[in-house]
């Protein structure tokens, strides 16, 4: 069974951002933001941000041992990838941001995960003003 050439190849889908443009990933920026970052705590989440002159914004998520089990781990950094992504846009640019989640934020839906993020980005003046 071979490959018709009558048909057509399968469609690319084009991705809004790219992976290395949103998240922190290098050890360098991590701790850059972690030496240099100012704090605050919620309920859900911890929040460190450090300016990060000439970038656009990005966002680290950090979940430690601590957290639970490597699948509790993974759905916590899968929540907040979702949620980096879905308020990208209304993100100032020049920042360097860290999420450290708390064990209750798998326990909480997305309507008080999404209020609790976007009032700490407000409250460290990280959304572009409308």
């Amino acid at each position: 069974m071979g490959h018709d050439k009558s048909t057509p190849p399968c469609p690319v889908i084009p991705k809004t951002y790219k992976r290395d443009d949103i998240f922190l990933r290098s050890h360098r920026d991590i701790q850059a933001v972690k030496d240099h970052g100012r704090r605050i705590s919620t309920a859900l989440f911890n929040l460190l941000t450090c300016k990060m002159a000439y970038t656009p914004s990005r966002v680290g998520i950090v979940v430690g041992r601590r957290f639970g089990n490597a699948v509790r781990r993974n759905r916590a950094k899968r929540v907040f990838r979702e949620l980096v992504r879905d308020s990208y846009s209304e993100l100032v640019s020049g920042s360097g941001i860290l999420v450290f989640p708390k064990r209750d934020v798998l326990l909480s839906s997305r309507t008080d995960l999404l209020q609790a993020w976007k009032t700490a980005l407000a409250r460290m003046r990280l959304l572009r003003p409308d």
